[in-house]
């Protein structure tokens, strides 16, 4: 290839032949002669120097010469107005071969013969017949002048908008004004100081419609840089960057609001139509049986296998309750309103959890507490339950209860004890007070409903504390024997202290013994505590009871039991039954407005 090799001039970079005789732009020359040509120095020379010159400015691109501006000769037509004096080939282009720039032209001058003397040298007189020509303004020593906006083209590359082998050079901004590149002068004098103006130099018109052009935004003067077309500069690597980056994000973005519409879009359409396919339902893996022993299925676990579900018919009645083993011999303790209905010939048959039945039989019974022992026999591999101690139990005690509802044996409910020492009342229906129970019981929460009588109420270590025996129900009922009301969250238990003192009189002697104070209550009392009776059938105070030997009277109102307020006959009644005869009490009395504090020794009654 010819990279990096001059080339040969080609026909469009070669200069054009240029007519003999025309002079150089400089200092007025004498063109009085025909064909004479004279240099600044007024000598002549030939036409061999002239053609050297062009052949050294042949090598660079074709520059024309700048005109001078002179005054036309006498003669001509249109005198005064400006006149362009012919050129010598070469004046006013560059050595370096670089861009042709045409200077403004000179301003014309209007005077007389004796002001153009007064510009030149004696020398340069114009010959008789010619107007003098204003002098043309020294051009800048080559130092001065400012440097081509492009170097010197080796490859010889045709001027701008004509074609060519090699791809055009970026595009250049002319400067509107700039005195002419690398003009070689000829040796002479230094030239005479340019004089003032006459006349104001006149603009050139602006041009209202410029044409585009491509390097209109080009500034030569700027920093260097990569070029575009339109002359914006061109997009760094880290611009690049970031943009691409951006367009990332964006894309990222743009997707994820594409998917998420389309997830929505199918997930709206599997729900309403159900999905695709054949329905499979997930399922949790089997796990363990066992459970921790202190929640409701590790009582519950621990306690079945030792209730019992006891169904009782006698004398045209029935009954379904619910008791546990008091240990291997047999024993059941239970309520007594669910084995009542048996009576001295009725039949009681005892289920246990597992399934199996057996036939039952009344040990003892007593209506005071509402407590029966039963007992069933033959059969093996009795579990008894573990009792616990009702004094230690405190309100919000997690508690179990284990019943039969409704004939559903091994029904487990759970809640809390609600309320301690609660003095209820259940039974009376006999009317003469025989039936009737007096329990200072437990209150719960847990459900208990008709069928939970006799059941256990167990503590979180699987241990009874109590006995369910009454609920009390939105009619107002008060035992789990007549009515058929369902649970409220009212429950009672008889505690378990005194369930077991009493089943222990029942299996021993088949018989309960009742503490006493030896004194007649008058119940219809409406005042605040217990008023002993002024009449009836019978003594008020005992003679040689309790109380007579502590020295109640007829008409004393006893107000508390070891330290607790009692309000009525009733609740005497269930305070004292919560001891054992032989335990010492401290009354506190009320007669005739005066305030004493007594202490007994209970005495004991058979119960029945």
């Amino acid at each position: 290839m010819n990279e990096g090799k001059p080339t040969k001039a080609k026909w469009w970079s070669r200069p054009r032949p240029v007519s003999p005789g025309i002079g150089e732009v400089g200092p007025v020359e004498d063109i009085s002669g025909p064909g004479a040509d004279r240099d600044s120095d007024g000598d002549h020379n030939s036409d061999g120097d002239h053609q050297s010159e062009r052949d050294y400015k042949s090598d660079g691109d074709y520059e024309l010469d700048q005109p001078a501006t002179t005054t036309a000769p006498t003669g001509v037509a249109g005198a005064g107005s400006p006149y362009v004096a012919p050129a010598e080939p070469g004046a006013g282009s560059g050595v370096g071969g670089g861009d042709f720039e045409l200077e403004r032209p000179a301003a014309v001058l209007q005077g007389s013969v004796s002001d153009a003397e007064a510009v030149g040298s004696p020398s340069d007189a114009v010959p008789a017949g010619r107007a003098p020509v204003a002098a043309v303004p020294a051009q800048q020593a080559p130092e001065d002048r400012p440097r081509p906006l492009h170097d010197p083209d080796p490859y010889s590359t045709p001027p701008y908008g004509e074609p060519g082998p090699w791809a055009p050079a970026p595009p250049v901004q002319h400067p509107a004004v700039t005195p002419a590149h690398g003009t070689a002068m000829p040796p002479g004098p230094p030239p005479l100081p340019a004089p003032a103006p006459l006349l104001a130099p006149v603009p050139y018109p602006s041009n209202p419609h410029p044409a585009p052009a491509p390097w209109q935004n080009y500034d030569p003067w700027a920093a260097p840089g990569p070029l575009q077309q339109n002359g914006a500069a061109v997009e760094t690597k880290t611009q690049r960057r970031k943009r691409a980056r951006k367009a990332l994000v964006l894309g990222a973005v743009a997707l994820a609001l594409v998917s998420g519409g389309v997830g929505g879009a199918v997930g709206a359409y599997l729900e309403r139509n159900g999905g695709v396919g054949d329905v499979t339902l997930p399922q949790a893996a089997k796990e363990a049986p066992g459970r921790p022993t202190d929640s409701v299925a590790g009582i519950a676990a621990r306690a079945l296998p030792s209730v019992v579900t006891l169904h009782v018919r006698g004398s045209g009645e029935a009954d379904t309750g619910t008791g546990f083993v008091l240990d291997t011999r047999g024993h059941i303790l239970t309520n007594n309103h669910v084995v009542e209905p048996a009576g001295s010939g009725g039949e009681i048959t005892v289920t246990f959890s597992g399934g199996e039945s057996a036939k039952a039989t009344v040990v003892g019974r007593d209506s005071g507490y509402d407590l029966a022992v039963v007992k069933v026999s033959g059969v093996g591999g009795l579990r008894p339950m573990a009792l616990g101690n009702s004094d230690s139990v405190q309100v919000g005690d997690p508690v179990v209860a284990i019943g039969a509802p409704f004939d559903l044996a091994n029904t487990v409910t759970s809640g809390i004890i609600s309320a301690k020492e609660r003095p209820i009342t259940a039974g009376g229906e006999k009317g003469d007070g025989s039936d009737v129970s007096y329990v200072d019981a437990l209150q719960t929460d847990a459900p208990i409903n008709p069928g939970n009588s006799g059941g256990p109420l167990l503590d979180t270590r699987a241990r009874v504390i109590g006995i369910n025996s009454a609920i009390r129900s939105a009619d107002g009922g008060t035992d789990l024997q007549g009515g058929q009301a369902g649970s409220i969250g009212l429950g009672f238990a008889i505690p378990v202290n005194q369930a077991r003192r009493v089943a222990e009189e029942l299996i021993n002697t088949g018989r309960a013994t009742h503490p006493v104070i030896g004194v007649m209550l008058d119940m219809d009392y409406t005042g605040d505590g217990a008023r002993v009776g002024t009449k009836g059938g019978g003594a008020p105070v005992t003679a040689g009871g309790p109380g007579a030997r502590a020295g109640i009277k007829a008409g004393d109102v006893i107000t508390e039991v070891d330290g607790q307020r009692v309000h009525s006959g009733e609740e005497l009644i269930v305070k004292t039954r919560a001891h054992r005869p032989g335990d010492r009490l401290r009354l506190t009395l009320r007669r005739g407005g005066s305030q004493r504090t007594v202490t007994l020794v209970l005495g004991s009654a058979s119960g029945g």
